[in-house]
């Protein structure tokens, strides 16, 4: 399956380790933004590439955040913004970690709690788990 990865950017390394779990487990990466250097106009070269990214994907794949880590103020929204492009579009919707909003709770949004709980949903056919 070809996923991408929607998580804030400085957790950018963490998803590296995330991507390579999810090949070894035979599935596509679609996400390039976890590789970094994004050129002379980071912010409008980032848009183009996540929208294209996002689109030779079957499945997104979101990484939410923890209330008490207070992180907000780091936050930009990207992937929140991707996440309503994939619902909008049809694809496959896996979200790690606790819920966000209210979109989170449609019955098609997949819950993992964990990396290794994920490539074992992926392994099934698309099912709610809260």
């Amino acid at each position: 399956m070809k996923i991408y990865i929607a998580a804030r950017y400085d957790r950018r390394f963490e998803m590296l380790g995330v991507a390579a779990d999810l090949m070894r487990a035979g599935h596509e990466v679609t996400s390039t933004w976890i590789e970094g250097g994004r050129g002379s106009d980071p912010e409008l070269v980032a848009a183009i590439e996540d929208i294209a990214d996002l689109g030779r994907a079957d499945c997104l794949v979101t990484f939410t955040e923890r209330p008490e880590r207070n992180v907000a103020w780091a936050a930009r929204g990207g992937r929140h913004v991707e996440f309503g492009i994939a619902l909008a579009t049809g694809k496959r919707l896996c979200l790690v970690g606790l819920r966000e909003n209210v979109f989170h709770h449609l019955p098609r949004v997949e819950i993992y709690a964990t990396v290794p709980d994920l490539i074992e949903g992926l392994a099934w056919p698309p099912r709610v788990r809260s």
